[in-house]
């Protein structure tokens, strides 16, 4: 796991732009504090840092490989799961290999295959290759997004990296945001609309694309999406299959020269996940799994269930660490370190973002980081499979919105008037809604409910499940730290994409196929515990913190989120029972404490980036 960063430029020989490429890539050094790298050569500037996991003392980039006077260099994020199948078919077809690290695979697959070697990858990547021979740079992202990749075309130049932070060091880019941006913060945030980088100049490349920059300009296409067509399986097949997937997808993703864990919360997903990595262990003698989990001081005194956080975790934990015998470390967070990492946790963004539920992720991967360099997470399960609320309940799955935002008219109030009027919140949610709708690849054959859930499914795989994937990004790696996530496999997602509603809620409950298909790998009674999010402090001292924080902004007539907001609807707010509620404010995880801290995190970004509205 890497940042990467760089630029293109015709006509330009960068040689002279070193110091520019040097600091763009020392911004990303958290992603890679164990070795970075730059190259440059007419038009083109690469630049990296690295993290080591495979082949520490050979991987190092940009790698270059020089063939006839021709050049191919890479700069590369993520992992390649398939690199041995692929290494296996190009020494085949006669390439050798220098190293042991899945670059080196990588840039071959790209000499032999160009472009289309985006369709035999699997993994999490993101990328971009100079090819001196077609006088181009390739890029291309994940199927599923993730692993990050940004960019800006100004003046005839690409800039690309895996975070705004890189880009945003470059001249030609300013942190400029418009009345689309400031909707994108306002009314989707903390998501953010597929491909929308919410800086002016900023721009995502989708997952499942790829883009090729070259004299001609810039071309971008989809090389993966979502395909709808009848699943044939019964339900014993369906499980078996999702089984050996799921089985094959963890062990890959179990590969590499460092400590590797577990995050585990008791739940189906990483429960499952910490299962299947014990067993592999167990067979290739390994030793110990470590896992991992996280909670927070006092919790136990103050948490009460509620539809969206309907029990506590701490005793299913234990019960797995029983009965798979692993080293596990509790980590556990006090009030005032959750409101101190919120600018860190902004900063590593670039954005504001999921308050302490990113706080939390970024304190908690700073711990792990100390014993191990990558974890598996059993993150994106609830979308691929239907295990949120809004699957469930009928009022939100005919809200016409994006379910796990339905509270359009408070955002709206928050808003001052002017700019209310500016970026028209209801139309602009109403519209990404739309697009989102128009997206979905139908099923002629589908009506009723499974044309709705199906719906309901592509909303969750394209556009909630993202903003966990950046959270899981950002958080882990600015603390240096590798966040697998199995669940994201491409044919994983694939094969449960097509499987019909009554068959995914199998035995009449939320995730049952995958249920069924755990059984015998997971104890019965957490093979059937009811679904319970990532934990969040439920302590009354952490709301009392950041509503005195957004109090404080309020009063200082230099915040620069004043004229932006209704300080009189904030003010009231914090002022009534509203305050602590634990109606959603965004997902199962943002109430009113989280709104509090969502506002000074915007007030932060807008601050520290000195962020321009035009």
């Amino acid at each position: 796991m890497c940042g990467i960063t760089g630029f293109i430029e015709w006509n330009r020989d960068l040689t002279q732009d070193s110091a520019l490429l040097l600091t763009m890539t020392e911004t990303l050094g958290k992603r890679g504090p164990d070795a970075g790298g730059t190259w440059i050569s007419g038009p083109c500037a690469f630049g990296h840092r690295r993290l080591s996991v495979m082949d520490p003392a050979n991987g190092a980039q940009p790698m270059v490989i020089e063939e006839e006077n021709h050049v191919y260099t890479i700069v590369y994020n993520g992992e390649i799961y398939n690199a041995p199948e692929l290494k296996q078919a190009l020494q085949q077809r006669g390439y050798h290999f220098r190293t042991q690290c899945d670059t080196e695979v990588l840039l071959q697959a790209y000499i032999e295959w160009g472009p289309d070697c985006v369709y035999k990858l699997n993994g999490i990547f993101a990328f971009a290759i100079w090819d001196s021979v077609r006088e181009h740079i390739f890029l291309a992202r994940d199927r599923l997004g993730v692993k990050p990749l940004f960019y800006s075309e100004i003046d005839g130049a690409l800039i690309f990296g895996s975070e705004p932070k890189a880009i945003l060091e470059h001249p030609k880019v300013e942190p400029v945001v418009d009345a689309e941006g400031l909707a994108e913060v306002f009314v989707v945030g903390p998501a953010r609309t597929p491909g929308h980088g919410v800086y002016t100049q900023l721009k995502e490349l989708r997952p499942g694309h790829a883009m090729i920059f070259s004299r001609s300009g810039l071309r971008k296409y989809t090389y993966w999406q979502l395909e709808s067509y009848q699943h044939e399986d019964d339900v014993d097949t369906t499980a078996s299959k999702l089984r050996e997937l799921l089985r094959d997808t963890a062990e890959r993703q179990l590969l590499s020269d460092v400590p590797v864990c577990t995050l585990l919360s008791g739940g189906l997903d990483s429960s499952a996940l910490t299962a299947l990595a014990v067993d592999y262990y167990n067979r290739s003698g390994q030793g110990q799994l470590h896992t991992y989990s996280v909670d927070y001081v006092d919790n136990d005194k103050y948490f009460q269930e509620h539809s969206y956080q309907p029990g506590a975790d701490a005793p299913w934990i234990q019960r797995m660490i029983d009965e798979l015998g692993t080293q596990h470390h509790w980590i556990h967070f006090d009030t005032p370190e959750l409101v101190e990492a919120l600018n860190a946790s902004t900063e590593a963004r670039d954005l504001p973002g999921m308050a302490d539920v990113d706080s939390s992720l970024y304190l908690f991967s700073r711990e792990i980081k100390k014993n191990a360099t990558v974890a598996l997470s059993g993150e994106a399960a609830d979308e691929i499979f239907g295990g949120y609320p809004w699957f469930h309940r009928e009022e939100l799955l005919n809200s016409g919105t994006f379910p796990w935002s339905v509270a359009t008219d408070l955002r709206s109030d928050l808003l001052a008037p002017e700019i209310k009027d500016w970026i028209r919140p209801e139309e602009y949610i109403h519209d990404r809604y739309q697009d989102a709708v128009n997206e979905v690849p139908k099923l002629a054959t589908e009506t009723g409910r499974e044309a709705r859930m199906r719906i309901m499914s592509y909303l969750n795989i394209t556009r909630f499940m993202p903003t966990l994937l950046d959270r899981k990004d950002r958080m882990s790696m600015a603390a240096s730290l590798e966040v697998r996530v199995p669940f994201c496999d491409h044919r994983l997602v694939q094969y449960v994409w097509n499987i019909p509603w009554e068959t995914k809620t199998a035995g009449d409950r939320e995730k049952g196929i995958l249920r069924k298909a755990l059984e015998g790998v997971l104890p019965q009674d957490v093979l059937y515990r009811k679904k319970s999010p990532y934990p969040k402090t439920h302590n009354p001292a952490y709301l009392n913190m950041v509503r005195q924080q957004v109090l404080n902004i309020l009063d200082d007539s230099s915040s620069p989120i004043l004229p932006l907001i209704n300080s009189t609807k904030i003010r009231e707010i914090a002022a009534s029972p509203e305050a602590s509620s634990n109606l959603p404010w965004f997902g199962q995880l943002m109430s009113g404490p989280q709104l509090f801290a969502y506002l000074t995190q915007v007030n932060h970004w807008l601050k520290t980036y000195k962020v321009t509205i035009r």
